[in-house]
């Protein structure tokens, strides 16, 4: 297919249960095409239900890309992704398929669509390196070494931040630039064009699908899943870990809450988290089209009549 003849990319986006995976599988049903996922968490192959991965149904009904490929043991980051990300979009177009990006983590879709500053992806030895530093001094050393290293990006930092912290002195050591300075220059476009839509669902129907989304997890497995995950022993720290449902769930695993209690405080962070979900698109995807509307047939149709119309 030829640059001058390729649709733009689809990108589905929203928050948590509001049925993007349904509307990207009826829109890649109608138009020949492969679902590309956006989902930082559905990337990890250890978590299928409790990060509401499609179905093997669904995937058998339309193809499903980087959908369970990595490991929970490995990090992925934004570049990662994006890079992962063009080359499926590159390989669907080559089969002559609509690419149908599909998630609800903004920052990858962000990083898609308009691009991201030229950071490097910082090698597994040396973000090991700063992990065991930060063990065995305290994350008190990490904030000194970061204030050092890096003062402009400290100074808007929580000296509690793990995360943050613990990048901002892995990506320094890697490179020699201080964090800060790499995320001032000019993002990398991406190579194509792209149309994005959202779904911005009514709240209180949103966090009702929340709820009983948490309670359909728990009896399709999600319990036994994160018990195999937790069983592993992996780093607390790793993308993986920090799930929605996990800490909860965790808590049950390990006996230290009764299933009602864990169960309530899952759906309970769930809806915080479509709630800031809602407010990033609604700041961030302003300019972006959104549909007032949580997935169903008669919607799915619409959009897709709107998709075809404008070619």
């Amino acid at each position: 297919m030829s640059d001058s003849k390729r649709r733009p990319v689809l990108v589905i986006a929203g928050p948590t249960a509001s049925g993007k995976s349904a509307l990207a599988l009826a829109l890649a049903q109608a138009l020949n095409g492969v679902i590309i996922n956006a989902d930082s968490m559905q990337v990890y192959r250890d978590l299928r239900v409790l990060t509401a991965r499609p179905s093997q149904a669904e995937e058998e009904a339309a193809p499903h890309r980087l959908y369970g490929y990595l490991d929970a043991a490995e990090r992925c980051s934004a570049w990662r992704w994006r890079d992962d990300a063009i080359r499926e979009i590159e390989t669907a177009y080559s089969n002559g398929r609509q690419p149908i990006v599909a998630g609800g983590t903004g920052f990858y879709i962000e990083a898609l669509t308009r691009g991201l500053s030229p950071i490097p992806d910082v090698p597994a030895a040396v973000f090991a390196s700063v992990q065991a530093r930060t063990e065995e001094e305290g994350l008190a050393c990490i904030y000194a070494a970061v204030q050092q290293a890096d003062p402009e990006l400290a100074a808007r930092v929580e000296p509690g931040d793990r995360q943050r912290l613990m990048r901002a002195l892995a990506v320094y050591e890697a490179t020699g630039i201080p964090l800060s300075e790499w995320q001032k220059r000019p993002p990398e476009p991406p190579p194509f064009q792209t149309r994005a839509l959202w779904l911005n669902p009514p709240r209180e129907a949103l966090y009702a699908r929340c709820n009983t989304r948490l309670e359909a997890m728990l009896s399709e497995g999600a319990l036994a899943e994160v018990e195999a995950l937790l069983a592993r022993g992996l780093d607390p720290a790793l993308p993986a870990m920090k799930a929605l449902g996990m800490a909860e769930l965790g808590a049950l695993v390990r006996k230290q809450a009764g299933i009602q209690d864990a169960l309530a405080a899952a759906q309970q962070s769930t809806r915080r988290f479509a709630k800031r979900q809602l407010t990033w698109f609604r700041n961030r995807f302003a300019n972006e089209e959104r549909h007032d509307a949580q997935f169903s047939e008669s919607s799915a149709e619409k959009i897709l009549r709107k998709i075809q119309e404008n070619g």
